[in-house]
């Protein structure tokens, strides 16, 4: 029995504590229990966090990026089309584009692929080519401006997600890298710079594509010949060839790879165990993607320029006769008849690579003889057009008489059609080539001396072995001066204002038949006693036209200085660029328009600025040390110092030195590709200097330099998004006097 009560008796205690299993103990084992299962649920948790964080940081490289680009995107398109003006070099490379649309060939001072991508935007936005994108003029409504600026904006925005990969591959921290890009997001010229029709933000694009494609290119040093190797050598070649077809500046940041090729294959060149065959291997790869590649894609853009432009405009002159002949609705040529006679009236066309028509008007030498000024001249007028006369010692020009061809070795007088003078020259030095004779029009038909005699020397004949006559377009000849025996020559030297800065024709004493600034053509030819011919049957060797465009480029661009008797509000010095001493009103400063200043971001120009000194300090320092036999860098140390240090300053180098070189007129926008460079830098520095230091200094220090970064950049948003109303409400962004902000 006492059995069995225990047993009930436990059995009431087991079903007593069964029934209250769910209130809340208070006893050792159950506050345990309870602790024991948050801790599982913190556990937990934790993990979750753990997998989160890890899972971000295995997809930074792209979670990041795509974060970054999102706003460049909208950083540069917000309000894009709210001033519907026509604004700063808009007026310039819009009406470029309006050439593609209408297919008529024009002359610039730069390749054309970005112009040409001016005129896909156009045609993308439904744009006719109608529109003559005067300065300051207002956008009609069917040209839709804000696709073409957009269109423009792409390229500026995707210059972020690019510098923050260049930034991976040169191996800078993950701290440094967002910095890096955030520079570039956060610098408000480029916002600026990216948001009108311009040439400025594709040429940057290009810019950051190369220096990225490089940077891969470079990691990939110990794969050669691998799959990737071979296909980072190939966008490299292609990133080159598409900065140097936007400016020429392009050919800068083709020099700093050059440089690094150059050094990579010097060092393979001084590895006695590389094989020959290999050594050799790299340096046709190298040849293949490097030069030929950007090279064919270069001419590439050209060939596009001339298939488009197949209509006659007015960049005709700059061309050759025989190129100007196969434009469509071209006069040169037209209806001329074929072969030259006396008493033919002609305009005499230079065949040396930019040369122009020859040219003279009633404006005479300040110096020298003092007589009537010759010229070659690039636009048509009457005042190029010359008559084909007999010499002196022969009967006077009779227009009853029969025809008789100018031929060969005849000595004739040129005449000037608009002034009556005689082409002439004499013992008297040219204006600027002093080492030459001076070339002028004197006399008149009746009045003159031998010294107006010209002897025609044929060189060739394009289409006709027969040299004994001067044929319209295909014929170059020489013309030499009877007395004095030297060659009527026109180089690429410009005049300067008193000559209306036209090209210099001289009298040049040395006989060089393979001159070309001394072959000369006859482009347009009128006689009525003799039949037209068809001009358009003969065609201009692609090559010939390419070579000829390039050099009338180069010697439009050496002419584009600055005009002592002109002042220019928007030039600015080169000096003035990295310390942010000026900026650039990029349009009028009415309170009735929308307002824009081109001017950077304070934290970047300066910090970049300074950046530069430092790491020149830097490397001194560790040379020193090197030298007292301290060893405190390892090999991969100073690779990084190399690349990622040392070639960004050699490529800011290369961008900023040639203008404080060159004579031609600067503006701020000149300085943005070797700004990038300076970012780099900048990064770098940072990057270097933090790297080994503990956490929490890295994170104050990089906090306060995104934070700074991007409220100064914020701060100046109104110049890059548009100010307006009253400037005088934007003084407080006018920090100095040269940052003409307000006219305060």
């Amino acid at each position: 029995m006492a059995t069995m009560k225990g047993a009930v008796a436990s059995g009431a205690d087991y079903a007593e504590t069964a029934r209250r299993r769910n209130v809340p103990s208070t006893s050792l084992n159950g506050a345990l229990v309870d602790r024991v299962e948050l801790d599982e649920e913190k556990t937990q948790i934790k993990k979750k966090q753990q997998s989160l964080l890890e899972s971000l940081d295995e997809w930074e490289f792209i979670i990041a990026p795509l974060i970054f680009t999102i706003l460049a995107f909208f950083t540069r398109l917000y309000k894009i089309g709210l001033s519907p003006i026509v604004t700063w070099d808009e007026a310039h490379f819009g009406k470029f584009g309006s050439h593609y649309l209408k297919r008529e060939f024009y002359f610039d001072v730069h390749p054309p692929l970005g112009k040409m991508l001016v005129g896909l935007s156009g045609y993308l936005g439904g744009y006719n080519g109608s529109f003559e994108f005067k300065s300051g003029e207002k956008y009609p409504e069917e040209l839709n401006y804000t696709v073409m600026r957009a269109f423009n904006a792409f390229f500026g925005a995707v210059c972020i997600p690019m510098a923050y990969y260049t930034a991976r591959e040169m191996n800078f921290k993950r701290p440094a890298v967002w910095f890096v890009t955030l520079m570039v997001l956060c610098e408000n010229s480029y916002t600026t710079i990216s948001r009108f029709i311009l040439l400025d933000s594709m040429l940057l694009c290009f810019t950051f594509t190369t220096v990225l494609c490089w940077a891969r290119f470079h990691r990939l040093q110990n794969q050669s010949f691998s799959a990737e190797w071979f296909i980072w050598l190939a966008l490299t070649g292609i990133s080159i060839g598409c900065v140097t077809s936007v400016k020429w500046v392009g050919f800068f940041v083709t020099a700093l790879v050059g440089l690094y090729t150059a050094e990579d294959l010097w060092r393979k060149f001084s590895d006695y165990k590389m094989p020959k065959v290999e050594l050799a291997t790299h340096v046709v790869s190298r040849v293949l993607g490097l030069i030929i590649l950007p090279v064919l894609i270069y001419m590439l853009s050209f060939a596009l320029h001339f298939a488009i432009l197949e209509n006659s405009g007015p960049g005709d002159a700059q061309m050759s006769s025989l190129f100007q002949a196969n434009l469509r609705g071209t006069e040169v040529g037209k209806d001329s008849p074929l072969e030259i006679a006396y008493g033919s009236r002609a305009t005499i066309k230079n065949m040396g690579y930019g040369g122009g028509l020859l040219h003279s008007h009633i404006q005479t030498y300040p110096d020298g003889s003092g007589q009537q000024q010759i010229t070659c001249y690039h636009h048509k007028d009457a005042n190029n057009e010359w008559w084909f006369y007999p010499n002196r010692n022969q009967p006077e020009y009779d227009a009853e008489a029969p025809i008789k061809y100018v031929a060969d070795g005849d000595i004739i007088r040129f005449v000037h059609s608009q002034t009556g003078r005689n082409l002439h020259s004499h013992d008297v030095g040219a204006p600027i080539t002093k080492s030459m004779k001076e070339v002028s029009c004197y006399g008149n038909t009746t009045v003159g001396d031998e010294k107006d005699h010209w002897k025609i020397e044929v060189v060739k004949d394009v289409v006709s072995r027969d040299r004994s006559k001067i044929r319209t377009l295909t014929t170059a000849f020489r013309i030499k001066h009877q007395i004095l025996g030297c060659y009527l020559r026109a180089g690429n030297v410009n005049l300067p204002q008193w000559g209306f800065k036209q090209i210099e024709v001289t009298c040049d004493l040395a006989n060089n038949p393979k001159d070309v600034y001394t072959h000369w053509n006859v482009e347009a030819h009128w006689n009525d006693k003799l039949p037209g011919a068809d001009a358009g049957a003969y065609k201009s060797p692609f090559l010939q036209d390419f070579i000829h465009l390039n050099v009338a480029m180069m010697t439009s661009n050496n002419a584009l200085v600055p005009d002592p008797d002109k002042q220019d509000d928007l030039a600015s010095q080169w000096w003035q660029w990295p310390i942010l001493n000026v900026g650039l009103r990029m349009c009028g400063w009415d309170d009735s328009i929308v307002k824009y200043f081109l001017l950077g971001n304070p934290l970047v120009y300066w910090g970049s600025t300074a950046s530069l000194g430092v790491i020149a300090v830097m490397v001194a320092w560790y040379l020193v040390r090197w030298q007292r036999g301290y060893d405190d860098l390892k090999q991969a140390d100073i690779d990084q110092i190399e690349f990622a240090g040392i070639y960004p300053v050699i490529g800011w180098f290369l961008h900023y030195m040639p203008f404080v070189a060159m004579a031609r007129v600067t503006y701020v926008h000149h300085y943005y590709p070797a700004l990038y460079f300076a970012i780099l830098n900048f990064g770098f520095v940072v990057d270097w200097m933090l790297r080994g230091q503990k956490k929490k200094i890295q994170y104050a220090s990089y906090g306060v330099l995104y934070a700074t970064t991007i409220g100064l950049y914020i701060f100046f948003m109104p110049i890059s998004w548009g100010m307006v109303g009253n400037n005088r409400q934007y003084d407080y962004l006018k920090w100095f006097t040269n940052w003409r902000v307000t006219d305060a």
